[in-house]
């Protein structure tokens, strides 16, 4: 009677995390509502379409709110996608593993379960990979950078919605949005394809291939156990098995799959990646291209291959301005005082030397780890010179210094005098502060400088030379509130590549600047892994589908991966394992069609959860009976691009599939599973009670003692 006597609160902290998911639902798909965060006590708001910046906005003083956010955060700052999935699926997660408690299965089989269930899925959607090389083959070719508008990108098949696109226009009843989806073909109308659904293309995919893709997986990075074994529930043993997977997979359905063809072209893998973000990923593009034709033009280059360097792009957002003047140049652009002008019209007819400085410029400034010296003893204070006339003598000195070296530009990392930047503008000189550290690395590589943490380092050895200074634009049109003008400081042969980007709307640009380093991260890892998924929820519905077959399959002896999971193998939770194993893959399976509901829903294309939850259902069932999702999912791409040869379409308009990131996806997904289970074990470990004796208490109501 004990055992049964269970609080409801006892597993606050799941509940409390599935009510912080909810609160980023509308960001989850190509199609975000913003949502406008008021401060009660100055009555402040901010605009915000994200999950990072949700959660930056919101105060998470529990102590599941801050493992939320360090979470999110984690994912964001590595990967810089990926961070809403984690968000969205920590939530319906944590109400799959109330429901398994509520029917009594125990925490170590829901741990381990789940735990396996979802490393079974990494291991299946290695089907669902394109291999993603020699796309800077061709980049030299006259191919216009405004694929993005042209070429259409189709939804996962099983996923489109069978009205036209205006209808979207109609449910949403939001300009914005509709612009947003008139990427998508979601019509389903003949276009040309392309080479990866050429019906006459056939592709072996029997045992061999399967195996190969499942061997593969065991060398990926995104592929590891969960971390949490610190507590009585996580103990496992040495069994790395997985869950048994069907045999029938990639078997009976005749699966074609993509990793034969490939991504081959820049144009093709930056209109995938988009997710709707056209304007974004175009900027992306020309950026890629603009470092790969510098790269080569750097001498002995030519037999290197090409490396996208995303550490060398870096964005510039002038708020104010229209979204036409957004656009992409190489160099480093930055403000400078409207009272600059001047010099700025004088230095840019030549090329200047620069001295780039790694600190502060100031009279008081100390590197980091200086120690006054303790045996300096003050004579007498009152000859002590007063504070401005001992910047003044140190003004002057720098001023000295670069004129002997005929120094024009100073590029500073750190903070810069305001007295001293005044004073080298009535000298024609130019003073820069705040500059990144890449950006002073970059410019050090390009000119030959030296950087160094004092002006008074400075000799003729750490002088760069050749860089040129010029107007952004016409400066009239790019003054901002501050009273601040946009210039570009370059020099021949630097790696670096500035983004602008600009808005009329001021509290859109920190969203456009997400959004443009989301689609900058998905092609730099795109390229780093040199492989994607099929997109368009494609993955996902594939987990889901596999999960529900495992579920149906009987546990064998021998078989009994998740027992690994358990810290006695011999004890009653082994042999309940088979019972409660079903019910817990269903629970983790019902997350991902939560997750599929919720995409369809925000798309518009449907309208309501339930409708679309009924969609998805349909196309469940036609995979189950298949026996072989990824067939499945792979056939309907066929059969979506059948009847193509006789459209008449132009090459311009050739549909392209859309594609996610590998390692950010499966670790958004990990992470989420992580932080269940870390609020899970948390809940679980506290026990609290006065004793056995007092149970009929009031205050022991509802309490589970062990």
């Amino acid at each position: 009677m004990v055992m049964a006597c269970r609080d409801k609160r006892r597993h606050v902290g799941l509940q409390q995390l599935s009510s912080f998911a909810e609160a980023g639902r509308t960001f989850l798909g190509p199609v975000k509502s913003s949502k406008f965060i008021i401060d009660e006590e100055c009555h402040e708001s901010v605009l915000i379409s994200s999950t990072v910046r949700l959660l930056e906005s919101l105060d998470m003083t529990s102590a599941v709110g801050q493992l939320l956010n360090e979470a999110v955060q984690a994912q964001n700052d590595t990967y810089r996608t990926g961070a809403t999935t984690l968000l969205f699926l920590a939530g319906v997660w944590s109400r799959a593993v109330e429901e398994c408690l509520h029917l009594g299965v125990p925490i170590s089989i829901i741990v381990s379960v789940m735990s396996e269930g979802l490393n079974s899925c990494s291991e299946e959607v290695v089907s669902l990979q394109v291999p993603v090389h020699d796309i800077f083959d061709h980049m030299d070719s006259t191919e216009a950078i405004s694929g993005l508008e042209t070429v259409s990108v189709s939804l996962c098949p099983f996923l489109q919605d069978p009205s036209d696109a205006s209808s979207i226009q109609e449910r949403h009843d939001l300009k914005d949005v509709a612009a947003q989806l008139t990427t998508y073909s979601l019509s389903g109308r003949p276009v040309k394809s392309p080479k990866f659904f050429k019906p006459q293309a056939k592709v072996e995919a029997g045992e061999n291939t399967s195996q190969t893709l499942k061997n593969s997986l065991h060398t990926d990075t995104c592929f590891r156990k969960s971390v949490l074994i610190h507590s009585r529930h996580f103990n496992r043993t040495d069994n790395n098995q997985g869950l048994r997977k069907p045999r029938r997979f990639l078997e009976q359905c005749g699966a074609t799959t993509f990793l034969t063809y490939g991504c081959h072209d820049l144009v093709e893998l930056a209109v995938g990646l988009s997710h709707g973000d056209g304007s974004s990923m175009k900027l992306v593009e020309e950026a890629v291209r603009l470092q790969y034709q510098n790269a080569c033009m750097q001498p002995g280059n030519c037999v290197v291959p090409f490396v996208f360097d995303i550490s060398r792009l870096f964005t510039f957002c002038l708020p104010g301005l229209p979204e036409t003047f957004s656009c992409v140049c190489p160099g480093y652009i930055t403000v400078v005082s409207v009272s600059s002008a001047a010099l700025i019209q004088e230095l840019q007819s030549r090329p200047i030397r620069v001295v780039l400085i790694e600190g502060d410029l100031t009279e008081s400034y100390r590197h980091l780890g200086f120690s006054k010296s303790t045996n300096i003893k003050t004579a007498l204070d009152s000859m002590k010179l007063p504070e401005d006339s001992s910047e003044e003598l140190w003004a002057n000195h720098v001023l000295q210094l670069l004129t002997q070296f005929s120094v024009n530009l100073v590029l500073v990392e750190g903070n810069a005098s305001e007295h001293l930047t005044e004073q080298c503008r009535h000298s024609r000189r130019l003073v820069v502060g705040s500059v990144n550290g890449r950006v002073i690395q970059a410019f050090a590589e390009a000119t030959g400088a030296v950087q160094v943490a004092y002006i008074t380092q400075v000799n003729e050895d750490c002088v760069g030379s050749g860089v040129s200074v010029t107007f952004w634009r016409n400066p009239l049109d790019v003054v901002d509130s501050s009273d601040r003008m946009a210039i570009l400081l370059k020099t021949e042969g630097i790696n670096l590549i500035t983004a602008v980007l600009t808005s009329p709307v001021s509290a859109q640009m920190q969203t456009k600047e997400d959004r443009f380093w989301t689609c900058a991260y998905r092609v730099y890892h795109a390229v780093k892994e040199a492989k994607v998924f099929l997109g368009g929820s494609a993955v996902e519905f594939l987990c889901l589908s596999h999960l529900h077959i495992l579920a149906e399959q009987p546990l064998q002896k021998g078989d009994h991966a998740c027992l690994g999971w358990l810290h006695d193998t011999s004890s009653w939770l082994a042999s309940s394992l088979a019972i409660y194993r079903p019910t817990v893959l269903k629970c983790l399976a019902n997350g991902w069609h939560k997750y599929l509901s919720a995409l369809l829903y925000n798309t518009a294309t449907y309208s309501s959860e339930l409708e679309a939850s009924t969609f998805i259902q349909h196309h469940l069932q036609n995979a189950i009976d298949c026996g072989s999702p990824s067939s499945y999912v792979l056939k309907e791409y066929r059969k979506l691009n059948s009847g193509i040869f006789n459209s008449g379409i132009s090459n311009k308009l050739e549909q392209t599939p859309i594609y996610d990131v590998v390692t950010p996806k499966i670790e958004a997904w990990r992470r989420a599973l992580d932080l269940v289970l870390l609020v899970l074990q948390t809940d679980s470990e506290i026990i609290t009670g006065l004793g056995r004796a007092q149970i009929n208490s009031q205050k022991l109501e509802g309490f589970l003692f062990l």
